[in-house]
Formats: structure tokens, C-alpha cells, sequence
């Protein structure tokens, strides 16, 4: 029988939060601080999941958790994104129900990791299979390249989605995946051009930079050194905490998965080392006769290494920088830029590039992703999930925040709406009476003259157009609004409060009160590039760029003024919301304990603030407005039917028949709970814990039975196995003792047998080695006589014929060893290697020492003859040196290895001896600095081929000069120094100090 398992078993604090007695923003904070110092970072309210992020690797996602909660239902096993990942994958499967999975939290919470967790879990339990397997690896790889081009570490996440993603899954009926579509939302492109402190850009940069080899940055014309970049700021290059190195070969690999092109890859590294060099362009002002101030580029090198990378002209771009064409009609007027409109464009022109190549990267992921046209015909099963940023309250709160807040606003709303929907629906559903909750949210950029509204009409109207401007509609048309606060509105209470500035306003969000500072909306929210960058972009030769820029093209000049960065924006998240609003919804609701990004740590104000602006207790509220919990009565009966007597152990009707014996049975009064059609429902947390604690009562009276049956079972089969043990023992005893005599007996006839055969075996060799030894004395006899006339014979030939032979031929043999003893033991090849084998014999003397003479000077010789004419020229050098110095002066030795170089100073190629470079008409021969005694230093020897002179550094100007032919003699030293004198032919004698600290 299968051991099943619950949310209510082994629980740390209360699983589910809608369970939580009393129910408090207090007593739901020390539940999720409980849960967290557990370890137990998952919490649900009813459905919901919320998420801790732990800031540290847990053992709670291994392929081993997968299996345990898949097919599991959802209120089976303790809280885990697994639970619900699994759930949202069966209800698309099995009731062919199209899903979404909203995850939501503030930066730092948490959101991709979940948003990967989800995908990998689909991934692991859906079906197997070549293809299947490519797809499925092709959505997972999908993420290191975005995360790549759209993340960014900030001061509450090192790995911050900095643009919003909604990706749908499509699977087939099977519940396989086929492919899928990938959306993104309002990358923070200005970022791009300017960070915060103690933020960085975007990974690819830092990635590029850290990880390419070096031939590839070749390639790109770029530097390691961060420093060198303007677009990235020098201390987030410092704080990097991040392995880019490693994280840039993973994007490749990515890259390559989801189907990248190899010249695609080069095409986009090379856009992204083209907004790096664009972040290095600087401009300097420049009057006109006519009085007016243009621009014009400092160093143009950046400016020619990127035209060479987007194959664009030089002169074509370095015009888009100076002039603006403005078009009207049939009229053309052109106007030229000065610095800051300069600076305006160029920072305008590196956002729109990196922004389009970011939507190229969707789009071109897509492809790869996207269903093929032959599966497409019929009508696929979707699961969304969506990674979006969360609600931000920053200090500086600027356009980027407030449009994120929108969304957030917009994604709370639906949030709402779903959560009572769907318990209405289950309520309907299941036959329960239903009492309608008001709890709609008024938000202030809900209306149709909302503020993105408002600010949109301003940017198009005719007329100066300003952020003041923009505030002062703002306070005409909001002044009333209870939820729009500024200096000057009518609502606000802050009227003589300095604390809110002049330039700034407030909102009342459902997350608390966020004050806007309004400067940089209009031009964020307008987003305008120049037509004439548009067109230099167009022009370029490169694959790339002329699909990222086709409003550059002259034959299709479009002078409709382009939409705002606010309708777009506002455009695709009424689309987003509409696709929500057709798929059963799943929410993760991420939280981040603390702002240090460390682990065990739980900040309750911060938490606190979140559970507020999440809406979590209004969630656990709607939950409980009716019932707390509800069971199927299936689990419902299994898991209390010990609590009855008539439906333990087992029950043999309907489960809802049991359910009901068992609540009679109990006594539970009958407004405490209702019978549904599947389900059982439960008004208050109590009436489940005292279910739960008459169980635990029951399970320890169960548990003892079931012991003290078990111990007696024990032992009694104990007692029998001791007594079928001992007879074996006995048994298995007398065949041992018999086993034992009988080889005993057997033992003493073998040593008897043995003794025997060794006595007659002695004797019969006793008589044969008698028989040996009389054989081999007469065979001695007749050796020693044989012998004995051999060596007379031997004497009498030596003395008359051999003597003089055997005396040549052992010379012979010894010099021939001589020199095979020679020749194993050669020194090397260096010509000071003084070592030199030994002589054997006392008479070799004299060859020996003309053989060491000999191939001395031959090695001496094949030493020399590898010189090229360069090291010859360095050595007659030091061999003329050497006859001057040696054993003459003390810093001689240390000079020996350095080389003469002449020009000590390289002052042709030292910018810092410019002047000194040119005052000179004559090869310099040496050259270096000299300090001339009780003077000031800062002067420069020269010698050329006709005189010496003494320069200034700094200007070049001769301070003394003396012509070679009026010196006789050049005196230095014998210590270790680096003083000379110069001797003149006059009577007076100038003499000289300076230190060349060489020779």
C-alpha cells in the first residue's frame, strides 16, 4: 500500500497561509520568518505560491525532487514551485486548459530563477525524443542569451531583468512541446548610456570584454580595460562579482543551440563593440562667422574604428553628428548641432542600436523557436509565463518607474480580478453559496486621461514642449484626484512641506506612495532619433544594420512623427493583459528577505513592505471570505478515516458518504463546514487543526498497538529461532567431531608412510654419490695431466714467435677503448664548459691534453660561426669594452649584460623628447641623462659624430657643447660610480660629472 503524504505533515509554522490563526500582518510575517529560518523558502496562500529567495543553493532542485512531485497533487507534499509548475502542466495536458504562470516580486526576488525553475521542471517531465529534446533545449537556451543582452547587476541584484518577458509554450496533444513565442517589454535602454552608482551596463559588454579571445577583440577593435569605455562606469567595472569570462562562452554555446548562424553571432558582437566605441566619441564646440556654435568630433580614431566595423562612411556619420535635417512638406531645412544636441544624438543613436538588436535577438529567437508551418494548421495547447520586473520605489524615481509601476498597477488588477473569479467559479462550481467581494482597485493611471495619456498629448502638441510644462498640465487636470499628490495641487497636504520639490510629484499606488521626480519625461517618453542618423545607419554596408534601421531609407521617408515610448509601451501590456485574461492563471509572488543579497538574514520591514504592495494578505482574505479550506473526499476520508470507527480501516461506500459518517461521528457542528459536489469545505482554520490534532492522538494510540503487536511478533519468532538454531548447532557439532578424529587417524598412518620411504630413499643415495665420487676423481686425474702438457707446448711457441705480436695488439686494444671512453663522455658544447673526461693511463698525457686543445677551439669555431652580423658587431663591442675595463673599474661585471644601445633615452619615439628630437640635425651615437655637479638635473648628453653636447630635456636648448676633435682623453673612475671627465686640448680644463648610470 502506498504511504501517502501531506501539506499538514511534518509542517514548520502553517504551509498555507490561509490556514493561519489568528490571522495578522504580524502573525503572517513570524509564519513566513518561521518557514524561513527552516529553509522552508515556499509558502502558499491557497494556490499562490510565495517565494523567499535564499541568496544560497539548496538541495531542494535536484532531479529527485522532480520525481517526487510530479503527478502529485498539488496539497500532497510540503510547498514547492514544483507543486505548482506541476499542476499548471497537467491542467494543460490532461483538461486541455491553456495556462499562464505570473511571477511578480520587486528587483532581486527571485523572478528568473523561478521563471527557470518553472521551465526546467516542464521540460523534465514532459515526453522524451530526438526532436522533442531540441526544442526543449532550444527554450532553455533561449535564456542565457536574453539574460545576456537584458540583464544587468544593480544595487539589489546581480543578475537584474532590466526588460520584461512574456514567452508562451506551445505543446501538442500529447503534452509535448512544439516551440515557442517569445514577447518583451521597455528594455531599460538607458542604461546603455548611464548607470546609477555601483551598477554596471548590461552582461554582454563586461562578458564581451572578459571573455572574447584575444584575436576576436582584435577583430572588434577593442580593449580589455574597462576604464577605457565611457558607456561603462568605472566602479561597477570594479564591483564585478560576476565570472563574465565563463558567462560569455556559455552565450555562445547558447547561441549556437538556439540555431545562431556563426556570421550572425560576428554581426551582433560587432554592433555591441559599435556602441562602445560610440560612448567614446566626444565633441568640442566651434564658432561660425555667422556667430553660431556648432560641434565638432575631438578624436575622430573611435570614430573611423566604428565606421570600419558598420562598414559606414566616415564623413556621412561625422555630418549626422554636426547637422539636422528637418523636413516639412516639400521643404528642407538644415541646422547645425552644438555640443550638448551633439552629445543628445550620439546617446540617442547608441540606445536605438542597442534596443533594435535587442528586439532583433526576440525576433531571431523566435524564428528558431517558433512552431513549424506543417504543426501550425492545428490549434496547440499554451502555457505563458511571465518575468517581469517588479514594483521599484528607488530615491530617484524617474519615466523608467513609473511606466514599470504602471505595469505592476496593471498586473495587481488582474491579479485581483482572477483570484475572485476563480473562487467564484470554484464556489459555482462545486455548489457552495457565494458572497460577493468589492475590492477593486482605483488606480490613477487607469483612466482614459491618465497620465501617460496626458503626457503623450503633450509631447505632440505644437509649441514649447518642457517637463515643467508637462507638470503644471498635470496639476491642472489631477489637482482633484485623491490619489495624485504635488506642491502645487490642491489635494496634496504638503503645501508649506519643502520636502517635496517643485519639479516632482506623488502617487498613490497600491504598493504605498511614490514620489516621481519629472525631469527627463518628455524626452524619454518622445525618444527621438535624428532622420539623418537614421539615413547614415541605412547606408551602411554591414548585414545588420540596414534591417535594424529601415525608416533610413530615402525612398521611403516617413515625415509621420513616430509613436512615444509610453503608447507603446501601453500598447503591448493591453495585449499582455488580454492574452492573460484567456488562460487559467498561477501565481508566483517572489519576496526578498533582505537588501544585503546574503543569506539567513530576514529584514521584517522590508518584508513587510512587500506582503503590502504584493496584496498577499487581501489574497489570503479572499480566500478565507468564505471557507479556509477545502479537500476532495477522496484524500479528505484517507487521510481522518481513523478517527471513526466505522469507516477504520477501511470504507466500502461513496467517499462523500463516508466524509459525512466521519464528521457526524466527530460532532463537528454543521456551520463549521459544507458538503460540495467533489469537494469538502471548511469554514475556519480551527475545526482543520482539530482535525488534524485528533489524528496526531490517533496516530500515537495506532502506533503503540501496532508496537506492542510488533514486539511480541518479535519476540516469539525470536525464541523459535534460537530453537531451531540450537539443533542445527548440535547437529552440525557431532559431524564436526567425527570430521576431526578421522583426520586425525589419517594424519598419523601419512607420517609413518612418509618416514618409511625417506630411509630407503637416503640409503639408495648414500650408495650412488659413492658411486660419483670414484668417477670423478679418475676424470681429475686425467685433466690435471692433460693440462700439464698443454702449457709446456704453450711456453716453448710464446718464447719463440708471439711476444713481439702481443704487445701491439694490447696497445691496440687500450687506445681503441681510450677513445670509445672518449667519446661517451664529450662535454657540451659551450665553449666555457671547462670540463674534461679523466685519462686512463699515465702514458697519455700528451694526447689527452692535445685532444681537450683540439676540440676546444673546434667548439670554439661552430660557436662562432652561428653569429649573425648583429651579435658580432655587440660582441667586438664587449671585447673592446673588456680590454678598457676589466679589473680596471668595480661596476664593470654588472655591465657586462646589458647591451650598448647608444640612444638610452629613445628620443625619437619618447613624446617627452619631442623638442629635444628635433633640435638634433645629426645621428645621435649616445644619449642619456646627466647630472652635472651642484647644478640643476633635467639634462641630456648627446654624442653624435662630431660633437658632444649638454641639452636641456624640456626645451632642447645646448647648455654646453664641445667638439670631438678638441677633447684628448675621457677619464672615468674606478669605483662604482657613474662619474667621467672630459680633457680638453686648451691649458684649462673643464672637467665633467655626469651620471650615465651605463656604459
Amino acid at each position: 500500500m502506498e504511504v501517502k503524504t501531506s501539506l499538514l505533515d511534518n509542517m514548520i509554522g502553517v504551509g498555507d497561509m490561509v490556514l493561519l490563526e489568528p490571522l495578522s500582518e504580524d502573525s503572517f510575517l513570524e509564519n513566513l520568518k518561521k518557514r524561513f529560518d527552516h529553509n522552508e523558502i515556499y509558502t502558499y496562500i491557497g494556490s499562490v505560491v510565495i517565494s523567499m529567495n535564499p541568496y544560497r543553493s539548496l538541495p531542494i532542485f535536484t532531479p529527485e525532487k522532480v520525481e517526487e512531485y510530479r503527478n502529485r497533487n498539488f496539497y500532497e507534499l510540503s510547498p514547492h514551485i514544483y507543486a505548482l509548475a506541476d499542476e499548471a502542466y497537467r491542467s494543460l495536458r490532461d483538461q486541455d486548459k491553456d495556462q499562464c504562470i505570473l511571477i511578480t516580486g520587486e528587483s532581486g526576488a527571485g523572478k528568473t530563477e523561478a521563471s527557470k525553475l518553472v521551465m526546467s521542471y516542464v521540460a523534465a517531465v514532459c515526453g522524451k525524443g530526438q526532436e522533442v529534446n531540441k526544442v526543449k533545449e532550444q527554450l532553455l537556451q533561449s535564456n542565457p542569451v536574453l539574460e545576456a543582452f537584458g540583464n544587468a547587476k544593480t544595487v539589489r541584484n546581480d543578475n537584474s531583468s532590466r526588460f520584461g518577458k512574456y514567452m508562451d509554450i506551445e505543446f501538442d496533444f500529447k503534452g509535448d512541446p512544439l516551440g515557442g513565442v517569445i514577447s518583451n517589454y521597455l528594455l531599460e535602454k538607458s542604461r546603455v548610456v548611464k548607470q546609477p552608482r555601483g551598477e554596471r551596463n548590461f552582461h554582454v559588454f563586461y562578458q564581451l570584454l572578459s571573455g572574447a579571445s584575444d584575436d576576436t577583440l582584435k577583430k572588434l577593435k577593442l580593449h580589455r580595460d574597462f576604464s577605457k569605455y565611457n558607456y561603462l562606469s568605472l566602479d561597477s567595472a570594479i564591483v564585478n562579482g560576476l565570472d563574465d569570462a565563463a558567462n560569455f562562452r556559455t552565450v555562445r554555446n547558447a547561441m549556437q543551440i538556439v540555431g545562431f548562424m556563426e556570421d550572425e553571432v560576428q554581426s551582433v558582437l560587432e554592433l555591441v563593440a559599435a556602441v562602445l566605441k560610440l560612448g567614446n566619441i566626444e565633441f568640442k564646440p566651434e564658432s561660425r562667422c555667422n556667430g553660431t556654435d556648432e560641434s565638432r568630433i575631438k578624436d575622430k580614431n573611435d570614430l573611423k574604428e566604428m565606421c570600419e566595423l558598420l562598414g559606414i562612411e566616415q564623413s556621412v556619420l561625422e555630418r549626422a553628428f554636426s547637422y539636422r535635417t528637418v523636413e516639412a512638406k516639400m521643404e528642407k531645412v538644415s541646422t547645425t548641432l552644438n555640443v550638448a544636441q551633439a552629445y543628445y544624438a550620439r546617446d540617442a543613436l547608441a540606445k536605438n542600436l542597442y534596443s533594435r538588436l535587442f528586439s532583433w535577438l526576440v525576433t531571431r529567437i523566435n524564428e528558431s523557436i517558433k512552431v513549424s508551418d506543417a504543426q501550425a494548421k492545428t490549434r496547440h495547447k499554451v502555457m505563458g509565463v511571465l518575468d517581469i520586473y517588479g514594483f521599484e520605489i528607488f530615491e530617484d524615481n524617474s519615466f523608467e518607474q513609473f511606466i514599470i509601476n504602471y505595469c505592476n498597477e496593471k498586473l495587481q488588477q488582474i491579479f485581483i480580478e482572477l483570484t475572485l473569479h476563480e473562487e467564484q467559479e470554484e464556489y459555482i462550481r462545486e455548489g457552495i453559496e457565494w458572497t460577493n467581494i468589492d475590492m477593486n482597485l482605483h488606480l490613477l493611471s487607469n483612466n482614459q486621461n491618465g497620465i501617460l495619456a496626458m503626457l503623450d498629448e503633450e509631447c505632440l502638441r505644437p509649441g514649447t514642449v518642457t517637463d515643467e510644462t508637462f507638470l503644471d498640465k498635470l496639476n491642472t487636470i489631477c489637482a482633484e484626484h485623491q490619489h495624485f499628490e504635488s506642491r502645487l495641487s490642491k489635494n496634496s497636504k504638503f503645501l508649506n512641506d519643502h520636502s517635496l520639490p517643485h519639479n516632482c510629484f506623488r502617487i498613490q499606488h497600491y504598493a504605498g506612495k511614490v514620489l516621481y521626480r519629472v525631469e527627463g519625461f518628455v524626452d524619454k517618453n518622445n525618444d527621438l532619433l535624428y532622420r539623418d542618423l537614421s539615413q547614415a545607419m541605412y547606408k551602411a554596408n554591414h548585414s545588420l544594420i540596414k534591417q535594424l534601421f529601415p525608416e533610413g531609407n530615402p525612398s521611403k521617408v516617413n515625415l509621420k512623427r513616430p509613436p512615444t515610448a509610453g503608447f507603446q509601451f501601453k500598447a503591448s501590456v493591453g495585449t499582455l493583459m488580454k492574452n492573460l485574461q484567456t488562460k487559467n492563471p498561477n501565481y508566483i509572488r517572489c519576496i526578498k528577505p533582505n537588501d544585503k543579497k546574503a543569506s539567513h538574514i530576514f529584514t521584517e520591514s522590508l518584508v513587510r513592505h512587500q506582503v503590502r504592495y504584493l496584496g498577499l494578505m487581501e489574497n489570503v482574505r479572499v480566500r478565507r471570505a468564505g471557507y479556509a479550506f477545502r479537500q476532495a473526499y477522496e484524500p479528505c476520508l484517507e487521510r481522518y478515516k481513523m478517527l471513526c470507527k466505522r469507516t477504520w480501516p477501511h470504507w466500502r461506500g461513496p467517499e462523500r458518504e463516508g466524509v459525512e459518517v466521519l464528521m457526524t461521528d466527530l460532532q463537528v457542528p454543521a456551520d463549521e463546514f459544507s458538503y460540495g459536489r467533489s469537494k469538502i469545505f471548511i469554514r475556519n482554520p480551527r475545526t482543520l487543526f482539530f482535525l488534524e490534532e485528533r489524528r496526531r492522538q490517533c496516530l500515537h494510540d495506532l502506533a503503540s498497538l501496532i508496537q506492542k503487536i510488533y514486539r511480541g511478533w518479535k519476540c516469539r519468532s525470536h525464541f523459535l529461532l534460537l530453537k531451531k538454531s540450537q539443533i542445527v548447532v548440535a547437529a552440525w557439532y557431532r559431524r564436526y567431531a567425527q570430521q576431526k578424529k578421522y583426520q586425525r587417524i589419517k594424519s598419523a598412518t601419512t607420517v609413518v608412510q612418509s618416514y618409511t620411504r625417506g630411509w630407503q630413499a637416503r640409503k639408495l643415495l648414500r650408495e650412488l654419490k659413492y658411486q660419483k665420487r670414484c668417477e670423478e676423481a679418475v676424470t681429475t686425474i686425467a685433466a690435471y695431466w692433460h693440462g700439464t702438457q698443454v702449457r709446456r707446448e704453450y711456453r716453448k711457441f710464446f718464447r719463440a714467435n708471439a711476444g713481439k705480436k702481443i704487445y701491439d695488439f694490447t696497445i691496440q686494444r687500450i687506445m681503441q677503448k681510450y677513445f670509445l671512453g672518449l667519446k661517451s663522455n664529450m662535454p657540451s658544447m659551450s665553449p666555457i664548459d671547462k670540463n674534461w673526461p679523466a685519462r686512463p693511463y699515465l702514458f697519455l698525457e700528451g694526447v689527452h691534453t692535445e685532444l681537450r686543445r683540439i676540440f676546444h677551439l673546434w667548439r670554439c669555431k661552430k660557436y662562432r660561426s652561428r653569429f649573425t652580423e648583429e651579435r658580432k658587431a655587440v660582441y667586438e663591442e664587449k671585447l673592446e669594452a673588456s680590454e678598457i675595463f676589466k679589473d680596471k673599474k668595480a661596476l664593470y661585471p654588472s655591465s657586462v649584460s646589458q647591451p650598448f644601445k647608444g640612444d638610452y633615452l629613445e628620443i625619437s619615439k619618447n613624446p617627452k623628447y619631442q623638442k629635444l628630437s628635433s633640435a638634433m640635425d645629426e645621428k645621435v651615437l649616445l644619449a642619456d641623462v646627466v647630472n652635472k655637479i651642484n647644478r640643476a638635473n633635467g639634462k641630456v648628453g648627446q654624442i653624435t659624430g662630431t660633437i658632444f653636447t649638454i641639452r636641456l630635456a624640456c626645451t632642447g636648448q645646448v647648455k654646453a657643447s664641445v667638439p670631438l676633435p678638441d677633447l684628448t682623453s675621457v677619464s672615468v673612475s674606478t669605483q662604482s660610480d657613474g662619474f667621467f671627465a672630459l680633457k680638453l686640448k686648451e691649458v684649462r680644463e673643464t672637467c665633467l660629472d655626469p651620471n650615465l648610470q651605463r656604459y
